[in-house]
Parts: structure tokens; C-alpha cells; sequence
């Protein structure tokens, strides 16, 4: 019996379920690591981009450990606080949120094209088919997660996809967080299949009554699903 028949909506992670991690570590980062400067000498006025450095400045000033000086005004003053910050992975709002914007420049020109494992569309379109609604939460940002699945090597894919969370909604790793996300989509939590690959995201999920799923995919961190059940793809699903 495939694991969503019970399921009305699907709730997906990104990075390690839809797509490689490989594409997030090693295209997505670098890129905008390498394009920030140039992104705030441009854009470092516009009243958005000033709302994530807003929000990067807080972070900045809530540091407990030593990390690189940001002491001017001038937008470009970020720069060695954000590379820091992409280095270690930060899940930061302010950061996640920067980066889908440099990020739709490189999908606008053409730069970036993102890549999604070959049974992403096929599964798509099964459960849109049965009825299933598909919702993404990652700790991307909603425009970020757009971009991936509007200019994939599939094509565009965000006709499939009823809605997108992201950690405006809270962290991936906090119940309440499953908890809002089952009542913006006003469903009940044991309705929801929720896939990750990462086993602290699946824990509070399943504290929040979801029903969940550990993915592996090749290249991800780690295969060990402690106990929650595994899949390899969504053929089964």
C-alpha cells in the first residue's frame, strides 16, 4: 500500500528529498557567496533588501562567538558577515531571505537552473491526480523555493504546488511550527505526510500528530532514519 494513501496533502522538505544536496552545497551557495557584493553595491538601497539586512544586523548583534567585524553603514559592509554566515549554514531569515533574491537573478539570466531527483515530476503528478495537495517547508525562503521548482531541469513545476513555508512560519525543528502549518492548510495533522531527511524535523512532525517519512537520497548526510521509516525515492508513495 503506498505510504500517502491516508494522506490528503504531502508536506515536503527540499534539500536531501526533492533535491540533491550536492545542487544546494555546491552551485546554490557558491553562487551567492561569490554574487553578494556585487547584489548589495546594486540593489543595497532597495527598501527590501535593506528589510534582510535589518534582520542580518540583529543576528550580527546577537552573536555569542566571535565571527567577522561589521562595523559601516554601507550595504557591501555585509559582505564578510554573510559569507560567514553561508559557510555555516545558518538557518537565518534574514540570510535565507538575501539569498533567494540573488539567486532569482542567476535563474533570470540563465546562470542557474535548478536540479530536482527524476521521480520529483512523475510524483508530482500522481498525487495532484489522486487528489493530494502539495505543500514545500524549508528553511529557504518561499521565493527561493519557487525558484527551484519554476526553473528546474523538469520545467516549471509550481502549478503542482499548493503552498510554501518557510521559517517566517518557525524552525523546522519545533512542534508549534508543524502546528501552524496544519492549520493554514486547515487539515488535520494525521491527514499530512511530511518527508525530510533530516530525523529532527521529523520527530517534532510526528509530536505534532503528521505522519512522516525519512528520506535517503544519494549524497545526503546521513542514511540512519532511527526509526522512522525509509524511503529511497517516491515511487511508493
Amino acid at each position: 500500500m503506498p505510504h500517502s494513501d491516508s494522506a490528503s496533502a504531502l508536506l515536503l522538505d527540499i534539500e536531501g528529498t526533492t533535491t540533491p544536496i550536492s545542487y544546494v552545497f555546491d552551485v546554490l551557495f557558491p553562487f551567492a557567496r561569490d554574487q553578494v557584493e556585487d547584489f548589495l553595491q546594486t540593489r543595497g538601497q532597495d527598501a527590501d533588501v535593506q528589510a534582510d539586512l535589518t534582520l542580518l544586523r540583529q543576528d550580527y548583534q546577537a552573536e555569542s562567538k566571535p565571527v567577522p567585524l561589521w562595523q559601516e553603514d554601507s550595504p557591501t559592509a555585509a559582505t564578510p558577515y554573510i559569507h560567514h554566515l553561508i559557510a555555516c549554514d545558518r538557518k537565518s531569515t534574514g540570510l535565507k531571505s538575501l539569498q533567494g533574491k540573488i539567486w532569482y537573478v542567476g535563474y533570470q539570466s540563465g546562470q542557474l537552473r535548478s536540479q530536482l531527483f527524476p521521480d520529483v515530476k512523475p510524483a508530482f503528478e500522481r498525487w495532484r491526480s489522486a487528489g493530494k495537495a502539495i505543500y514545500i517547508f524549508s528553511s529557504g525562503s518561499v521565493q527561493a523555493q519557487k525558484l527551484i521548482f519554476r526553473y528546474s531541469q523538469d520545467g516549471d513545476l509550481t502549478r503542482y504546488i499548493s503552498g510554501y513555508f518557510d521559517t517566517a512560519t518557525g524552525p523546522k525543528r519545533e512542534i508549534g511550527s508543524y502546528q501552524k502549518i496544519a492549520d493554514q492548510m486547515g487539515r488535520s495533522p494525521n491527514h499530512i505526510l511530511f518527508i525530510s531527511d533530516v530525523v529532527a524535523e521529523l520527530r517534532p512532525a510526528q509530536a505534532a500528530g503528521f505522519q512522516t517519512l525519512f528520506s535517503s537520497r544519494p549524497g545526503n548526510h546521513t542514511d540512519d532514519a532511527e526509526g522512522f521509516t525509509k524511503i529511497e525515492d517516491f515511487s511508493n508513495v
